[in-house]
């Protein structure tokens, strides 16, 4: 077995490896992402420099998210080939250290890493994410066409005067504020079912909605048809686009109440639940980016090409990105269960890599 002091001295040049290239890429996705904020808002009134800076930098935590699992990936590799250019890899094999053991200290840095970045991290993006849109609507001033402008569903829990709804847009413009391709399951004071409401569009008219092209299924009756519907909210007209829901504002521990809420409701929320298994199966595609990592590395143990272990690296992060895209796509859309979009391409990338460790210690 790898002694205590071994491993804690490979598990910290791993842990250090990968928190360097993750922080190199946060402060290049940061200075992308700011620049790109400027040039979306400096010509607003309501432009103001602290704003904008704040605004970027808080919402960066959430785009490091999909920024980690490669920062794992290369952050190992840089490790490993390091170990191996200073032989302490090879002084480790002459003492009769395997592949798994040397390798085990890094496997448990990913782990950790993982279950720290979903039960830690991800609340703590969720909220900054949520607080940089409060930024940018305010950065982009009272214009209709808004930075909060979205091609993708939107969600909108509200209460009203008559009980709690549950709103799903197809589309949302002017910072929430005109919805259309509406769904609405409206509730009563006590938490009863009342009806469900569907309607062409909907916008905010001061203290209620109003609903174009209604179609109103309520319990017990049968379904009505009305040009003009309303619905009341205690929303205020600023607050509209701050409570639009997405699965990158909602944290790790918020997502399962809410997709309960949605399923009592009948409404679809595969995005949701797609979020929520991704955020479980993290550790599992942390520790799945190190066992690559160790394969590619090996190769350069036994054969010394640091370009191919370079060129294999990239071409395993791309093919794992392409396919959890994919998965995330099919998965979104309800197409397969957000189970298995999450954790197929961790599943299938980890069985890869310790098969080929396997192979490798054999051979």
């Amino acid at each position: 077995m790898i002694g205590s002091t071994l491993g804690l001295y490979f598990g910290r040049r791993i842990l250090m490896a990968i928190l360097s290239i993750f922080g190199i890429a946060f402060a290049i996705v940061f200075m992308f992402d700011f620049l790109d904020m400027i040039r979306a808002t400096v010509d607003r009134p309501s432009f103001r420099w602290g704003i904008a800076f704040q605004a970027s930098f808080f919402r960066i935590p959430t785009f490091s998210e999909q920024v980690l699992p490669f920062a794992t990936l290369f952050g190992a590799m840089t490790a490993f080939l390091a170990l191996s250019r200073k032989l302490e890899l090879v002084v480790a094999r002459a003492a009769g250290i395997s592949v798994w053991q040397f390798t085990a200290p890094a496997l448990a840095v990913a782990a950790g890493l993982g279950l720290f970045a979903t039960l830690v991290y991800n609340p703590f993006a969720a909220a900054m994410k949520e607080r940089s849109d409060r930024m940018v609507s305010e950065l982009a001033g009272p214009e209709k066409k808004t930075m909060l402008d979205t091609a993708q569903a939107v969600w909108l829990r509200q209460d009203g005067e008559d009980g709690e709804s549950i709103i799903r847009a197809g589309r949302a413009v002017d910072r929430g504020l005109h919805l259309t391709d509406v769904d609405i399951y409206a509730f009563d004071k006590v938490g009863k079912f009342r009806e469900r409401i569907e309607a062409e569009s909907a916008d905010y008219d001061d203290g209620q909605w109003r609903l174009s092209k209604a179609r109103v299924h309520a319990s017990g009756h049968d379904p009505q048809v009305f040009d003009v519907y309303r619905l009341s909210t205690r929303l205020k007209r600023e607050q509209v686009g701050e409570s639009l829901a997405q699965p990158d504002t909602l944290s790790f521990w918020a997502l399962p109440s809410f997709i309960e809420t949605a399923r009592n409701a009948g409404l679809p929320a595969y995005q949701f639940e797609l979020q929520y298994q991704l955020l479980l199966a993290r550790p599992l595609l942390l520790v799945a980016m190190v066992a690559i990592a160790a394969t590619v590395s090996l190769r350069v143990f036994r054969f010394g090409n640091i370009g191919r272990m370079i060129l294999g690296g990239v071409a395993a992060g791309f093919v794992l990105y392409v396919v959890g895209e994919v998965a995330r796509g099919l998965g979104g859309a309800g197409m397969v269960p957000p189970a298995l979009a999450a954790w197929s391409p961790a599943v299938v990338a980890s069985s890869m890599g310790f098969t080929i460790l396997l192979y490798l210690e054999d051979g």
